[in-house]
């Protein structure tokens, strides 16, 4: 019996991973900030939601989008509405209405060089790249079998706030504080709810 150091020792934590045409990426704990966001946008979902056809998901659960080459996605939030693609196994057979990735530094790269074709061509109508620490979402929407940039929204938090007020242009306007989500004429995200951290 060998002992390991103390912070080597992994207790049970089961791993998990995403694949991206068959090539499994290992996912890593998440920090603080990334874990608030997420729960954060789930909530607001769940909210509006509640009672209607298309359904939110936090994260966990997996979509396949192709089973030839195997690729098959977990984001960190999600919006379905064909709940037949759901399979007794737990996993969800085609692509998310809405997929929502949360930026960190190790995922970064992956989201938006794997994901973002891969949730398009798949036919997710909408996609967003939250980043936790600069507090914006950049928001794709589908154009045929590719995305385009509709808007990066920005939060002015009480930082950015002031150097807007000190700022002497009269004609500079705060951009959108809120998204409106394509997939519902009145579902209308505030950022200021989306990076309530704490």
């Amino acid at each position: 019996v060998i002992d390991m150091p103390q912070e080597n020792v992994a207790y049970n934590e089961p791993q998990r991973f995403e694949f991206y045409n068959g090539v499994p990426r290992m996912m890593a704990p998440a920090s603080a900030e990334h874990v608030t966001v997420a729960a954060n946008i789930f909530a607001e979902f769940r909210n509006y939601l509640k009672h209607k056809k298309c359904k939110p998901f936090a994260d966990g659960v997996s979509y396949i989008l192709r089973e030839n080459k195997k690729t098959e996605f977990i984001p960190d939030v999600s919006i379905l509405c064909d709940t037949t693609k759901i399979h007794k196994n737990g996993k969800i057979y085609g692509a998310p209405d809405l997929a929502v990735e949360v930026f960190s530094k190790s995922t970064g790269k992956r989201d938006r060089m794997e994901k973002l074709p891969e949730y398009a061509k798949a036919g997710t109508q909408e996609f967003w790249i939250v980043n936790p620490y600069l507090k914006n979402v950049e928001v794709y929407l589908l154009n045929g079998d590719s995305y385009i940039l509709d808007n990066v929204y920005q939060y002015y938090d009480e930082e950015l706030m002031e150097d807007y007020n000190d700022d002497p242009d009269p004609n500079k306007e705060i951009p959108p504080q809120e998204i409106k989500v394509s997939l519902y004429a009145d579902l209308i995200i505030k950022l200021e709810d989306i990076f309530d951290l704490w």
